[in-house]
C-alpha cells in the first residue's frame, strides 16, 4: 500500500472513533441523563470474497477434444475416472510408459499398495478354467488325501471335481486298496426274493458305458441323481452301481492309520484250562458277521465280529476240532443249470428229507438258485480261497459252518441258530483240513486216512473220494475247481474237483509237507526240508526252490495279484519272496519262536508267534509297525480281515480270545 494512502486510512479510522465516543458520551451522560437528540451510524454489509480458482485440466486428459464439456467437474477421488489413461488407446507402449511415469512418482509405501492390489488380479483358477478331463488328470496327481479334502473346500467347482468316484478310483489303486465283492455290491444277501429280482432287472439291462468326466460332473450337480447312490426312477435304463470309491476309501485309509497307531479290543473272552490240551485253539475262520473259533476240547465258539459277544457255543463233536470254515451269506450259483452231482438242476429234491423246513431255508433248498452273477460282481470262476478260511456264499440266507473233527466226521452248522444240519461220515481217521469252494456248496477234506473226499453240504451228500497219497493228509487249498493237497508222503497232488482226476503229481521234497498253497497257475509248498518249492500247475515242473529258512516252513501265503510269496518257519523268521524274479525281498526276525500265524495284504504284514507276540510290519519294506495286544505266554491263531482282528492266545494260563476292531467311526 502506498503512504498516501495508508495516510488517509489512518485519517478515516481517527474520525470515526471520534465520532462514536462523542455520540455515545452525549447519550448516556450521568450529569444530564440521556440526550434528546440521538445519532445513529450507518452499518455496510463487508465485502463478499472472490471466488476460488478452479482446477484447469490439460487438453490430453480428454478422450476427444471436439466433445470436450467446457466446464468439467472436479476429480472425484472416491470415484476416480479413468479418462486420461484410456485416451491413450494409441499403442501399448505409450500406455506402459504412462504407468511407468506414475510407477517412478509413487512412494514405497503406495508401491506396495500397488502391489498388494494387482497380485490377486493376477491368479488365475487353473482348475476352473480346464476342461474336466484335464482338470481330473491334474487331480490325480495328488496323492495325499487330506490334501484333496482341503481343496475340495476352495470352490464349488473344485468341490465337484474332488467328489469324481475316478478320482478317488485312481487313489484307491495309489494305495492298493481293493475292493471285494462285499465292498461293492453293499451288502452279502438279498433278504428276500423281490429283492432278487430286483437286481435280475438291473442285471438284464447292458450297462451303460463309462460317463466322460464332464458327464460325470453334470450329474453331479443334478440333485435328483448320484453316481453312487441309490438308483433314481431316470436311471432303471441305465442302472449304475451304488459303490463309492470315495467313500470305500475313506474307511480303508481310516482303517490303515488305525492299524499303525489305534484300535479298540472290543470283548476279551477267558476260560479256564482244566488240562494242558483241552483249551488250545485249532482254527479261527472270520469275516465281517462272525469269529468262529474250534477248540481242541471239541467245542466251537462263535463271536459276533461286529460287537465281539459270544453268540453262541455248537456242541456235538466227540473229540476235539481240527479245523472249521465259514460260508458266507448270499451270494450266487455258480454251477449254471446243473447240480452238484452233475444232474440238471432240481433244488427241491433233498436225499435227506429229515431235514427241517427252517434247516432247509437256511441252506437256500427252497428257494430258486440265482445262476447268473449280478451285473455288479467282478472275479472269475478261479477265484482263491480266502486266509482266513471263508468263502462266498452260493446264494444261502444264512452264514454256514463247517467243521472237521479228530472224531472222523464232518459237521455241517447254521450259524444263524446254532442248529447241526449235517453230520457227514465217511472218513476212517482224524479230518484235519477242510475248504469249502466259493458260490458253490462243495467242501473238500483231507485226512490221516490219505484220502481226500468231495461233499455236498447243501444236502449231505459225498460226491467221491480221491485216492493217490500214501500218508496223512496234513494240508490242502482250493482255487476254482482246484485242489492241491500236501501230505506226510513228501507229494503234493493237484485235483480236478468235478472229476476227481489227479492232475498232476508234485514230486520234489524230501520230507513232510505242513503248508500248501494255490493261486492260479502257481502252486507254492513247504514243510521239513526247510525249502519252499513254488510250481507250475499246468505242467507239474518246480519253477523255483527258495532258501532261506533253518527249520520247519509251517506257514505260508501265496498272492498272484501281488506277485508275493511269504513264508513263516518254526525258526521264527518271516521272508517275502518276489513270484516275478523268485528272490527274497525281506528277511524279517518276527518272533523268538515258531511263528503260528501269517498273513498279508498289499499294505501289512501280521504274524503270530509262540514267543506271545502279535507284530505288524510293512508288507513292500518288512519295516516293524507295532505290536498288538499285551504280550502273553503263546500266540495260538490270529485273523485279519477289513479292520477286525482275532487273537487267540494263552495268558495267565487261561486262554484268551481277544476281538479288536480298526475300522474308523462312522460320520
Amino acid at each position: 500500500m502506498s503512504p498516501f494512502l495508508k495516510d488517509q486510512s489512518i485519517a478515516i479510522t481517527t474520525a470515526a472513533q471520534s465520532s462514536l465516543s462523542a455520540a455515545a458520551h452525549n447519550s448516556f451522560s450521568p450529569v444530564n441523563g440521556p440526550s434528546s437528540s440521538t445519532m445513529y451510524m450507518p452499518m455496510v454489509s463487508p465485502p463478499t470474497p472472490a471466488p476460488s480458482p478452479r482446477p484447469t485440466f490439460p487438453s490430453a486428459f480428454y478422450s476427444d477434444s471436439n466433445t470436450r464439456n467446457t466446464s468439467p467437474s472436479p476429480y472425484d477421488p472416491i470415484n476416480p475416472v479413468p479418462s486420461e489413461f484410456s485416451g491413450l488407446s494409441g499403442s501399448p507402449a505409450s500406455r506402459k510408459r504412462y504407468l511407468v511415469s506414475i510407477l517412478h512418482d509413487c512412494s514405497p509405501a503406495e508401491l506396495r499398495f500397488i502391489s498388494q492390489t494387482i497380485t490377486p488380479m493376477l491368479k488365475r483358477d487353473f482348475l476352473t478354467e480346464l476342461p474336466a478331463e484335464l482338470a481330473l488328470h491334474v487331480l490325480a496327481y495328488v496323492d495325499d488325501p487330506r490334501t484333496l479334502a482341503r481343496a475340495s473346500q476352495v470352490s464349488k467347482r473344485w468341490h465337484d471335481l474332488v467328489a469324481d468316484d475316478w478320482l478317488w478310483k485312481v487313489l484307491c489303486d495309489t494305495y492298493s486298496f481293493r475292493a471285494d465283492t462285499e465292498d461293492k455290491t453293499g451288502t452279502k444277501v438279498f433278504e428276500d426274493d423281490d429283492s432278487w429280482d430286483e437286481m435280475d432287472k438291473f442285471a438284464s439291462h447292458p450297462k451303460d458305458p463309462w460317463l466322460t468326466a464332464r458327464d460325470r460332473l453334470k450329474r453331479q450337480e443334478h440333485p435328483s441323481v448320484s453316481h453312487w447312490g441309490p438308483y433314481s426312477s431316470d436311471e432303471l435304463l441305465h442302472p449304475r452301481t451304488q459303490f463309492s470309491h470315495q467313500e470305500y476309501f475313506r474307511r480303508a485309509y481310516g482303517t490303515m492309520l488305525n492299524l499303525r497307531k489305534g484300535g479298540q479290543l472290543l470283548r476279551a473272552h477267558r476260560m479256564p484250562i482244566p488240562t494242558p490240551d483241552s483249551g488250545v485253539i485249532t482254527s479261527v475262520a472270520l469275516d465281517t458277521e462272525w469269529v468262529v473259533v474250534g477248540l481242541a476240547n471239541s467245542k466251537i465258539h462263535i463271536f459276533s465280529a461286529i460287537t465281539g459277544v459270544l453268540s453262541r457255543t455248537l456242541m456235538g463233536h466227540e473229540l476235539g476240532v481240527w479245523a472249521v470254515h465259514l460260508v458266507c451269506r448270499g451270494g450266487y450259483w455258480g454251477r449254471g443249470e446243473m447240480d452238484e452231482d452233475g444232474h440238471p438242476d432240481d433244488a427241491n429234491s433233498n436225499p435227506n428229507p429229515v431235514v427241517p423246513a427252517a434247516l432247509k431255508t437256511a441252506l437256500g433248498l427252497d428257494r430258486p438258485r440265482r445262476m447268473r452273477r449280478p451285473a455288479s460282481v467282478g472275479g472269475d470262476s478261479s477265484k482263491p480261497s480266502d486266509i482266513c478260511c471263508t468263502s462266498e456264499g452260493w446264494g444261502q440266507p444264512n452264514s454256514i459252518i463247517v467243521s472237521a473233527s479228530c472224531d472222523k466226521t464232518l459237521r455241517v452248522w447254521d450259524a444263524k441258530s446254532g442248529h447241526c444240519v449235517y453230520v457227514l461220515r465217511g472218513h476212517t481217521a482224524t479230518v484235519r483240513c477242510a475248504r469249502v469252494l466259493h458260490n458253490r456248496p462243495i467242501a473238500v477234506t483231507g485226512s490221516r486216512d490219505s484220502t481226500l473226499r468231495v461233499w455236498n453240504i447243501q444236502k449231505g451228500v459225498m460226491l467221491r473220494v480221491l485216492y493217490g497219497h500214501t500218508a496223512s493228509v496234513r494240508c490242502l487249498d482250493v482255487c476254482g475247481n482246484k485242489v492241491v493237497s500236501g501230505s506226510y508222503d513228501t507229494t503234493c497232488r493237484i485235483w480236478d474237483i468235478d472229476t476227481g482226476e489227479c492232475l498232476q503229481i508234485l514230486r520234489g521234497h524230501s520230507h513232510q509237507i505242513y503248508s500248501i498253497a494255490i493261486d492260479g497257475n502257481l502252486v507254492a509248498s513247504g514243510g521239513m526240508d526247510t525249502i519252499v518249492r513254488v510250481w507250475d500247475a499246468t505242467t507239474g515242473n518246480c519253477l523255483a526252490q527258495l532258501a532261506g529258512h533253518t527249520a520247519l516252513v509251517c506257514q505260508l501265503q501265496l498272492s498272484s495279484t501281488s506277485s508275493l510269496l511269504a513264508t513263516g518257519g518254526s525258526d521264527g523268521r518271516v521272508i517275502t519272496f518276489s513270484l516275478r524274479s523268485f528272490s527274497a525281498l525281506q528277511r524279517i526276525a518276527g518272533h523268538d519262536s515258531s511263528v503260528t500265524s501269517l498273513q498279508f495284504d498289499a499294505n501289512f504284514l501280521i504274524t503270530g508267534g509262540n514267543d506271545g507276540r502279535v507284530r505288524v510290519f510293512e508288507t513292500q519294506s518288512g519295516g516293524y509297525v507295532r505290536d498288538l495286544s499285551e504280550r502273553c505266554e503263546s500266540v495260538w491263531k490270529v485273523a485279519y480281515k477289513k479292520g477286525t482282528c482275532a487273537i487267540m492266545c494263552k495268558r495267565a494260563g487261561k486262554t484268551v480270545m481277544e476281538i479288536w476292531t480298526f475300522k474308523p467311526k462312522e460320520r
